[in-house]
């Protein structure tokens, strides 16, 4: 078995998806690989890795070393996945694991964590804007309303403020630039560092990542199996009410997919255990949603 990091909620990921021998999954956020190795390790089935980060591909390549006959990586946006997973549908499960990874987080040069000194990046494909371009020259109140918007912090406009004021004197450039001055604005009161909604509100911004995964999500039924399982793990509110969103407008049929819908495989979603969070306090907001694809056709008609 490789040697990966441990998704959080490995486990239930595996009890809600239950793969079988035989068929063919997608770990839609391949990220370091845990879901998939997890995946082919439990049955012998067929593993498709998705992923928008170059990183992605490079650790891929050990995946298709240990695993030749079970195992394909794609690059590329999760929100296209209509295109990416042409050669490989009709698919029996699809898994999430929404948010930035334990390898983006770890590396200073990636510009995610305020916890190393780095370039203020935040990018998950390496491509486009990046948090640097936002908070040196968007204006305070649209900064302002990124940090209410996508990181829900509530003191966001004297955080951009204060980031204007900063920038007049010296461009910000790197994450503890950036994390020192909102921990000037934002006092600790708990675990959490005083950046850390800040940082989590330029992230999302930065990657589209809300409005990534609400059209990823509309595009997965087609490319499922009548009781093929579609499992989500959110990390904090904004990402979970879009799957919660999601499901509500899927759960009858509609005019998109008037013959299809879905239905939760669980009665509330699954949290941590305590010993989890306690080996992982990453995993303490994670939240796993499963649900199954229902066929809205009469099978009974001779």
């Amino acid at each position: 078995m490789l040697s990966v990091h441990k998704p959080v909620l490995l486990s239930e990921m595996l009890k809600a998806l239950n793969p079988e021998s035989g068929g063919v999954y997608v770990d839609a956020t391949f990220g370091g690989g845990g879901y998939t190795c997890a995946i082919l390790d439990v049955t012998s089935c067929t593993v498709v890795g998705l992923d928008r980060d170059p990183a992605a591909l490079i650790r891929a390549q050990a995946f298709k070393t240990n695993y030749p006959d079970n195992f394909r990586f794609v690059q590329g946006c999760f929100s296209d996945i209509d295109t990416l997973l042409l050669p490989y549908a009709p698919v029996d499960g699809i898994v999430f694991d929404f948010g930035v990874s334990s390898y983006q987080l770890d590396e200073a040069d990636r510009g995610f964590s305020f916890r190393f000194d780095g370039p203020l990046d935040m990018r998950m494909s390496q491509t486009g804007i990046t948090a640097a371009d936002v908070v040196n020259t968007y204006s305070a109140e649209n900064i302002a309303q990124i940090l209410w918007s996508y990181g829900e912090e509530p003191r966001s406009r004297k955080i951009a403020q204060a980031i204007v004021e900063a920038r007049r004197i010296k461009p910000i450039t790197t994450t503890l630039q950036l994390a020192n001055i909102v921990r000037q604005i934002v006092k600790r009161t708990d675990s959490l560092d005083p950046a850390t909604l800040t940082f989590q509100g330029l992230r999302i911004f930065v990657n589209n990542e809300l409005i990534e995964i609400d059209k990823v999500l509309r595009k997965c039924l087609p490319l499922l199996r009548v009781g093929g399982k579609i499992v989500t793990v959110t990390f904090q509110g904004l990402e979970d009410r879009v799957v919660k969103d999601w499901y509500q407008s899927h759960r009858q049929p509609n005019a998109t997919h008037p013959s299809l819908m879905v239905e939760s495989v669980f009665k509330k979603p699954l949290s941590p255990s305590f010993e989890e969070v306690k080996n992982n306090p990453r995993a303490r907001s994670g939240k796993l949603r499963a649900f199954r694809v229902c066929s809205t056709q009469r099978t009974d008609i001779p």
